[in-house]
């Protein structure tokens, strides 16, 4: 994700930023202008009503705002909300249906810590064109979450099914969710990385089931007619095939086709998402020993949507190679424990075009059942 810059007073400011440190202006987040702005109290409005902070006021204020529910009683969200709109939440928040029992004090920094990656998956999706920032009436569009916390005799198992997702909110605790890395051998498992897998769930009934394309999905991933129950069971007893890195781009990935695609997805919003944070930095990278002595910018994915997809992987392979290199001079392991073959730059690529492509309708004699995955452990998201 990008810098943003305060645009009362050019300070630099972080997506999850609610005031700026330089002039101290209130920040939200404006979801229809994709935008970190800097507000304050529109006069002449009802309490609570917001608008652009102006250095011109003999300009118009435009539209009018109000913080969202979420952080007005919890102090958990930075995203406003138009002055119009019926929902009290803003596009993000209306997105979960479910929280945590929130009288349980650990339960509302877990909260806190799911949405503010939710925020995240969201910005990634709305720039993607996957998810609206002005759904009419009050209306929400993409998943449904549900962050549940285990019972005495009741697991919270990390899934999707028919749209639903569904977060453990014990993923939100460092030291458990590196426990479950550990313990199930993965070099990668953080809470942004389990929405966006379970994101992916999702937008295979949108972009392949329903869109018509799971042929041609069935030509790249396999066939997800496979019993889904079985395969991870076979999966959990037996681990990945031997010399799985040639097809796959993580063990979990080789349990099932559709947990293929998922991990894939995820692998592909890390990418726009990271090429957009180096992009907003001008970053110019030169693997050292390259023969070219010339450094390649880093360019927005989203600012040239119809890239081809080899000029992104040009700009992603040196910029992981740059990110994994400041990472070991701080003593940490690799950001990016991940090696790209053929066959999973061919998986990616196909993410890539589904995403871009125009939609159709889906083909007569199409698998008709959405997918529902309820397992927990995968390596690039969550289960």
């Amino acid at each position: 994700m990008k810098t943003f810059r305060c645009d009362f007073c050019g300070h630099p400011l972080f997506f999850e930023n609610v005031q700026c440190l330089q002039c101290g202006s209130d920040l939200a987040f404006l979801p229809h202008r994709m935008a970190l702005c800097a507000v304050e109290p529109a006069p002449d409005q009802p309490e609570g009503t917001l608008q652009r902070k102006r250095r011109n006021r003999t300009k118009p204020p435009g539209r009018f705002y109000r913080l969202c529910h979420n952080h007005v009683q919890h102090q958990a969200c930075n995203f406003a909300v138009p002055s119009t709109d019926p929902n009290p939440l803003c596009v993000s928040c209306r997105q979960t249906r479910v929280l945590p029992d929130l009288s349980v004090p650990e339960n509302h920094t877990r909260w806190y810590r799911i949405e503010t990656a939710k925020r995240r998956l969201f910005y990634t999706l709305a720039k993607l064109g996957l998810a609206s920032v002005e759904p009419p009436d009050g209306q929400t569009d993409g998943p449904i979450f549900e962050f549940l916390a285990d019972q005495p005799g009741f697991q919270v198992m990390t899934g999707h099914c028919n749209g639903l997702i569904t977060i453990n909110i014990s993923e939100a605790d460092d030291t458990e969710r590196v426990r479950r890395r550990v313990m199930l051998h993965e070099p990668y498992r953080t809470l942004l990385g389990h929405l966006r897998h379970e994101s992916g769930h999702y937008y295979w009934d949108r972009l392949i089931l329903q869109s018509g394309r799971v042929e041609s999905f069935r030509e790249t991933f396999g066939d997800e007619s496979i019993d889904y129950r079985t395969a991870l069971d076979t999966y959990y007893a037996n681990g990945a095939m031997q010399g799985w890195q040639d097809s796959y781009i993580s063990m979990y990935a080789t349990s099932h086709p559709w947990e293929d695609w998922a991990e894939t997805w995820a692998h592909y919003l890390h990418m726009v998402d990271l090429l957009e944070t180096a992009a907003s930095y001008n970053t110019r990278v030169v693997v050292p020993g390259d023969d070219s002595d010339e450094a390649e910018e880093v360019t927005s994915p989203f600012d040239n949507m119809s890239a081809d997809f080899d000029q992104l992987v040009d700009q992603w392979m040196p910029l992981t190679l740059l990110v994994n290199s400041m990472n070991r001079s701080l003593g940490q392991d690799d950001a990016y424990p991940f090696a790209l073959s053929k066959r999973s730059l061919a998986k990616l690529k196909f993410v890539h075009d589904v995403i871009h492509a125009p939609p159709q309708l889906a083909q007569q004699g199409d698998v008709d059942a959405a997918s529902c995955q309820t397992m927990s452990a995968p390596a690039v998201g969550g289960a």
